[in-house]
């Protein structure tokens, strides 16, 4: 797929109680949000298609258009063993695996019962209904 814009964007991610689970603004670094190269929903494209810099807009969508469902398969029952025996591992903890060609995978204690720990491994926000608040900083 091609790239036709690039938005350099300050963005908040709002869940459906309200709560900030993520801000470009805390950090000072705007997010770049490519239309057209496949890594965002059609839904998610939709509405940038029409922003120029300097516009603020706020959308919400379902799970499915935003970090996806959650999968059940991305929930893995793993042995205690599998871990150093020094890690602390409680429901909350995030864990990264080796993922392909290097890459690392984080992954989130659910529960732990025994030597039996449950991992979930699908994207933290999946499963969630999403608000995005956009400030267009620069279209590229």
């Amino acid at each position: 797929m091609t790239i036709t814009r690039s938005l350099l964007c300050h963005m908040n991610i709002v869940l459906e109680d309200g709560s900030t689970a993520d801000s470009t603004k805390a950090s000072g670094k705007p997010a770049r949000l490519n239309v057209g190269d496949g890594t965002l929903s059609p839904a998610f494209e939709a509405q940038l298609a029409k922003l120029n810099e300097g516009d603020k807009h706020s959308f919400t969508l379902d799970a499915v258009d935003a970090f996806g469902e959650s999968n059940p398969d991305a929930i893995h029952y793993m042995d205690r063993s599998r871990f150093p025996a020094d890690m602390t591992l409680e429901a909350g903890v995030i864990v990264s695996f080796a993922g392909p060609g290097g890459s690392e995978i984080p992954g989130i204690v659910r529960d732990v019962a025994g030597d039996s720990i449950t991992v979930d491994l699908n994207h933290p926000l999946a499963g969630h209904k999403i608000t995005f608040e956009l400030d267009v900083v620069k279209v590229l």
